[in-house]
């Protein structure tokens, strides 16, 4: 033990202690806090006993200039002050080692081997062969090494402190692993005069010293301590116990931060066996890019940008909403083209502004009525604008319904308006249409998902295309058929003369009602008739009491408009009106389907009509048969009784099926 002296003694005292010391062992004194001058013995060691070693870096001697001279001959004398960082003393001292006031960002040190270059990387050469106590700085600069140990024979140097070996080495890095420097005790590298900033420090390794066959009755084990800037990242490092990495390498590698210098610090602490202290075959030194720092936003700044933000985007979704842009991103057109116009489609109001010109009131038609619109591959549409007290196609605050446009309006206009769309109505059209009007209903009885009761079926309702092909519009008396119902009671809601008697006295609803208003049209399609007809007596004569008291005597086909002369076919309108009175039947039970009905137009089945006719009051009758003389035509009119002529064929006489109703 060595214990020093205070004040004006301590130089003194020391000096004696190591001119005995020094004369009969080796002298590690590395980091002892000890100050003053080095003796003058130290400096002066050319009689000195060779092979004597001395450690006294990492202190705080204070070295004239030919003491240094000195003392930079000596392999075997360490007196490196260190790089602490608490130390001005020491931190000056390596500034000296920065060569030409150069400032480094990166280094790479082949330890114990000569220049390579790695992975693009060029890698200073580090031969020196002294390290039993040494200090070796580059020649170049910007790094060096301190090294101290020696083995237990003291009369000789000990075994070179570099180590060689190229067998069996098969990873990315061989060629810096092929050599290492190793140290019996402590090793230290530094890095001198580095630029302010974080860096990746990368050690390689690999236990090349152990490859020599020696007879060991227990194999030596190589264990040691690893510190980076004072930190200790590793402790007890064994190399044969780490795992290599993805590309064969055994490396550690640790982020740090560095202002000016690097020590890396590779030491044996009492583990593992004696004389095999640490080894390192590399070193790499990159500097970490820094991260882009965006200037900081005040709390005002960024208070008024969240709410400038928030209330834009409620201003843009504001003016998407009003010009109908939110929930789609193709172009009108695209959206306008991909809609199919039948069977149906739901359309979007931007689709609807788009065809109708943004409701332009050129092609408004009036206030609850229809204005056409074109689609962009050319086909007309009307679009119809409700009023505020209507609830159909409600869609926020517009009420819109979109339909075919149909050029020949409604079954109204064509039967009782103008002589020239009458006269197209032959009876083959009348047939077409009537089939129509049958083939919608059931749609809307039995095949449409939901089941749908129109309650409003009369010629205003019937539209007309270009082809005089049959539609059924405004649903706005439309009723849902629930299935776990066989009727429901309702409120009485249609038009006079074509609701069905169970419905329009007790409210009784089934989709039979619209079966009799089905009915009640077929006999103003095939008559020519309105179902109300007006006299100067200011008496109504109602068709369908017309076609009972018709029907009583036998001359039913009576009914047949006599504007279709004998350019008809007498079995087919006689079997459409008998299927017009069995319609009309103020029994529900006792009308057909839908379905029924279609099937018999078509042909494929026939109707039998019932064995008993309807009963009615004596009165009742009278008052009919008045009825019916009131409305017998004019001398001018003439009615054919004998019908035309069967060669006409009816309009379905293929493949027919005999089902009885």
């Amino acid at each position: 033990m060595l214990r020093l002296l205070e004040e004006d003694h301590s130089e003194r005292v020391f000096t004696l202690l190591l001119c005995s010391i020094c004369q009969s062992c080796i002298i590690f004194l590395r980091e002892n806090k000890l100050n003053g001058l080095l003796p003058g013995w130290l400096t002066k060691r050319k009689n000195v006993k060779p092979h004597r070693y001395v450690d006294v870096s990492e202190n705080l001697f204070k070295l004239t200039t030919s003491e240094f001279n000195a003392l930079s001959d000596d392999p075997d004398v360490n007196y490196f002050p260190g790089c602490s960082s608490n130390s001005p003393h020491t931190k000056d001292k390596c500034d000296d080692y920065c060569h030409n006031n150069l400032t480094y960002h990166e280094l790479f040190i082949n330890c114990g081997g000569k220049e390579v270059t790695s992975a693009n990387k060029h890698y200073s050469a580090d031969q020196n062969p002294n390290g039993s106590s040494t200090f070796y700085c580059n020649e170049t600069g910007g790094w060096g090494y301190s090294s101290m140990g020696l083995t237990k024979s003291l009369d000789k140097r000990p075994e070179s402190l570099i180590i060689k070996d190229t067998c069996n080495l098969n990873n990315s890095a061989a060629v810096l692993v092929e050599t290492a420097r190793v140290a019996l005790i402590s090793l230290k590298y530094y890095g001198f005069c580095f630029s302010i900033g974080n860096y990746t420090v990368k050690l390689y390794f690999a236990e090349i010293g152990s490859s020599k066959k020696q007879a060991y009755p227990i194999p030596p084990k190589r264990v040691f301590d690893i510190d980076i800037q004072g930190k200790n990242v590793r402790k007890n490092y064994n190399i044969k116990a780490e795992k290599a990495n993805d590309d064969g390498d055994i490396m550690v590698e640790h982020n740090t931060s560095i202002t000016s210098h690097l020590e890396i610090h590779l030491y044996w602490s009492g583990n593992g066996s004696a004389n095999y202290g640490p080894l390192i075959s590399a070193i790499s030194v990159t500097k970490v890019p820094p991260l882009k720092h965006h200037p900081k936003l005040s709390p005002a700044l960024k208070a008024v940008i969240a709410v400038s933000s928030l209330f834009f985007l409620a201003l843009l979704l504001l003016l998407l909403r009003k010009l109908g842009y939110l929930g789609g991103k193709r172009s009108s057109k695209e959206e306008l083209k991909a809609t199919e116009l039948f069977p149906g489609g739901v359309y979007t109001f931007r689709q609807i502004k788009y065809a109708t010109q943004n409701f332009n009131v050129v092609n408004k038609l009036g206030e609850g009525g229809f204005g056409p619109g074109v689609l962009p591959d050319g086909t007309t549409i009307a679009v119809k604008q409700l009023s505020g007290k209507s609830k159909q196609g409600i869609q926020d605050n517009e009420l819109l319904l979109i339909y075919e446009y149909m050029e020949n309006n409604s079954l109204d206009h064509a039967l009782f308006g103008p002589e020239e769309i009458k006269s197209r109505l032959n009876w083959s059209t009348r047939v077409k249409i009537i089939l129509g009007i049958a083939k919608g209903l059931t749609y809307l009885h039995e095949v449409s998902k939901l089941k749908i009761i129109h309650r409003d079926i009369k010629p205003t309702n019937i539209l007309l295309d270009k082809e005089l092909n049959a539609k059924i519009t405004d649903f706005g008396y439309a009723k849902l058929n629930e299935g776990e119902h066989t009727h429901v009671i309702t409120r009485i809601a249609g038009t006079t003369g074509y609701m069905a008697p169970e419905y329009a006295m007790r409210g009784y609803l089934t989709p039979k009602a619209d079966v009799y208003s089905f009915g009640v049209v077929t006999l103003e399609i095939v008559s020519g008739r309105n179902s109300a007809s007006y006299r100067p007596s200011d008496q109504t004569v109602y068709l369908l009491d017309l076609a009972y008291v018709l029907q009583e005597q036998g001359n039913l086909m009576d009914l047949v408009d006599p504007q279709l002369g004998t350019d008809y076919s007498w079995t087919e309108a006689n079997s459409i009106l008998e299927l017009a009175m069995m319609c009309t039947n103020p029994s529900p039970t006792l009308r057909p389907t839908m379905s029924e009905v279609v099937k018999v137009i078509e042909g494929k089945t026939k109707i039998k009509t019932t064995s008993s006719t309807v009963q009615r009051s004596t009165d009742e009758i009278a008052l009919t048969k008045a009825m019916a003389a009131l409305s017998q035509p004019s001398p001018s009119e003439s009615y054919s009784t004998a019908g035309p002529s069967e060669a006409t064929p009816p309009l379905s006489n293929s493949n027919n099926i005999t089902n009885e109703i």
